[in-house]
C-alpha cells in the first residue's frame, strides 16, 4: 500500500494518491490532471477510483477530465446530487483497492453531503481518514457555506457536524493518521495548523473541536462565532463541481495563446478583458499597462482572483513573464476563471520595447513613511478586520482587501492617502484597483507592518466604530 499526500500551497489544498496491487485511487483532485496520470503511468497502475469528499467551494475540481481521461468511477458519499454521471455510495460501503479498502463514511456539517473516506490496510485494520472539510488539523470545517435558504442554519450544519465527529470519527483508533483536504491559510475553517496531517490520538488532545468534555451547544457556538464572510467565488465554485465545466485542455489551449502589444491591445478593446498582471509587486509598481490589476503570483494568488474578479466569465488578458504564462491560466481555472484568452508575448518589457503607454503607482519605504506621516494623514489598512483589530497606526481607517468592492465609495478621490498591508502585496493588489478606477493620489508603503510598528508612527489595538466590518 502507498499513500501521497500531493499538497498545493496556493490554495493550501490537500489532494491523494492511494495505490496497492496494480490500482490507484485519487482523492479530490485538483483541476489539471497531470500529476495523477504520471504518477499512475510511471507506477504502472490503473486509476479505478476518484473520490470526491464534498462539493468544493474554494477549488474546481479535476474530477470530470481525469474520469474521462482515465474510466475511473467519480464517487460521491450521501446527498451529492450532480449533473453528470457518478457513483452514489451508501453510508458504510466498502470499496476494493488493489488489497485495501476504502469506507464511506458519511459525515455531514460541513455540507450536507461530507463524506470521509476510511482507508484499512492489507490486514483490514484502519490505517488513515480522508477527511476532505470534517476535520482539519487543529480545526473543523466551517458549517456556513451549504445552507439551505429558509431551512437550513449554519448551527443546524454545526449540530451535524458534532455528531459526525463524535460518532463517525472519534470513535476510531488513536493511530488512524487523519489526512485533511486544506492546511493553514484556507478560508475553509478559521484555526487551522500548519501540519498537513496527524493522529487521531493527537487531534484529540490538541483541536479545540474535539474536546471530550465538550457539548453540543458549547460546539455549535465556538465553530460558529468569528466567521467572516466566505469569498465571493465558494458558491460559484461549489455549482461547477455538481454541474460540470469545460474540458482543461480546452481551458489551457484558449488562455495559452501569445499575442503581441497590437493583438493584446485589440483583444483588450474588442473584448472588454481585464488586464491581470501577476509579475512581482517591485516590477509592477514600476510600470504597467493603464487599466491593469495586480494580483502576483507569488502570493496566494488563486484565492485573491476569487475574492476580487466577480464573475467567472469575465475574459481575461494576461501580463506574465512568457515561462510563466501555462502556470497563470492553470492556476485561474483551479478556482473557475476559465475565460483567459491570451498572454502579452515577450511580458512587459514588449509593451514598453513597442512605445505604448504606461502608468505607475507612486511607492515609498517604512522609513519614507514615517517621516511624511503626520496625525492627520489619511491611511487605508487593507488587512483583515482581525489583523487591524491586533494592532493598527493611530487613526487608519481598515479597508480589508477582501472586501474592497462592496467599500469603494470610502475612498474621496480628491484626498490623498498612505495604503499598507503586512508587506506590500495586499496593498499593492488594492492600490492597482484603485489605480484603474481614478484614484490617483495613492502612495503605496512596500514593508513590514512590523517596521510601522517600531518606527517612529504611533500605533494602536483600539477598533474605532468605523472600522470595516
Amino acid at each position: 500500500m502507498k499513500v501521497e499526500q500531493i499538497y498545493t500551497g496556493c490554495l493550501a489544498q490537500g489532494a491523494y494518491y492511494i495505490e496497492s496491487d496494480g490500482e490507484a485511487a485519487i482523492i479530490d483532485p485538483l483541476r489539471e490532471t497531470e500529476p495523477y496520470l504520471a504518477k499512475a503511468e510511471e507506477n504502472g497502475v490503473k486509476i479505478k477510483y476518484i473520490f470526491e469528499t464534498h462539493f468544493h467551494a474554494d477549488f474546481v475540481s479535476g474530477h470530470l477530465d481525469l474520469a474521462k481521461k482515465t474510466g475511473a468511477k467519480i464517487i460521491y458519499g450521501p446527498n451529492a446530487e450532480t449533473e453528470y454521471e457518478k457513483y452514489l455510495a451508501e453510508d458504510g460501503e466498502e470499496f476494493q483497492l488493489g488489497k485495501v479498502t476504502i469506507k464511506v463514511l458519511h459525515t455531514p456539517g460541513h455540507t450536507p453531503e461530507s463524506t470521509t473516506f476510511l482507508l484499512s490496510d492489507e490486514q483490514q485494520k484502519p490505517h488513515a481518514i480522508f477527511t476532505g472539510d470534517t476535520l482539519f488539523i487543529g480545526d473543523v470545517g466551517r458549517p456556513d457555506l451549504a445552507q439551505k435558504k429558509g431551512s437550513l442554519t449554519k448551527e443546524d450544519l454545526a449540530g451535524w457536524l458534532y455528531d459526525s465527529l463524535r460518532e463517525k470519527i472519534m470513535t476510531l483508533p488513536d493511530d488512524v493518521i487523519v489526512y485533511p483536504a486544506h492546511g493553514a491559510g484556507s478560508a475553509c475553517g478559521k484555526n487551522m495548523s500548519s501540519e498537513t496531517w496527524d493522529t487521531l490520538g493527537n487531534q484529540k488532545k490538541f483541536n479545540y473541536a474535539l474536546r471530550a468534555d465538550m457539548t453540543k451547544e458549547e460546539f455549535i457556538k465556538e465553530v460558529t462565532e468569528g466567521l467572516l464572510p466566505p469569498p465571493i467565488y465558494f458558491a460559484k465554485n461549489a455549482k461547477l463541481n455538481k454541474t460540470g465545466y469545460e474540458s482543461i485542455d480546452e481551458v489551457m489551449k484558449r488562455g495559452v495563446r501569445a499575442l503581441s502589444p497590437r493583438e493584446f491591445e485589440l483583444a483588450a478593446n474588442e473584448t472588454g478583458a481585464l488586464v491581470l498582471d501577476v509579475r512581482s509587486k517591485e516590477e509592477f509598481v514600476q510600470g504597467f499597462i493603464p487599466n491593469s490589476i495586480f494580483i502576483g503570483l507569488d502570493g496566494s494568488f488563486a484565492p485573491w482572483v476569487g475574492a476580487l474578479i466577480p464573475d467567472l466569465q469575465q475574459p481575461i488578458l494576461i501580463v506574465a513573464p512568457d515561462d510563466r504564462s501555462e502556470e497563470t491560466v492553470k492556476r485561474l481555472a483551479r478556482v473557475g476563471y476559465d475565460q483567459a484568452i491570451g498572454y502579452l508575448k515577450g511580458g512587459f518589457a514588449a509593451w514598453q520595447q513597442d512605445g505604448r503607454e504606461v502608468d505607475q503607482i507612486e511607492t515609498i519605504n517604512v522609513d519614507t513613511f514615517a517621516h511624511l506621516y503626520n496625525t492627520q494623514a489619511n491611511v487605508l489598512d487593507v488587512r483583515k478586520p482581525g489583523e487591524y483589530a491586533g494592532e493598527h497606526v493611530e487613526n487608519a481607517q481598515n479597508f480589508p482587501l477582501d472586501f474592497i468592492n462592496n467599500h469603494m465609495s470610502e475612498v474621496d478621490k480628491q484626498k490623498s492617502y498612505f495604503m499598507h498591508c503586512r508587506s506590500g502585496y495586499r496593498s499593492t493588489i488594492a492600490a492597482s484597483i484603485l489605480k484603474a478606477r481614478g484614484f490617483e493620489q495613492i502612495m503605496n508603503i512596500h514593508g513590514l507592518f512590523d517596521d510601522i510598528v517600531a518606527s517612529s508612527v504611533p500605533t494602536t489595538d483600539y477598533v474605532c466604530p468605523s472600522t470595516l466590518k
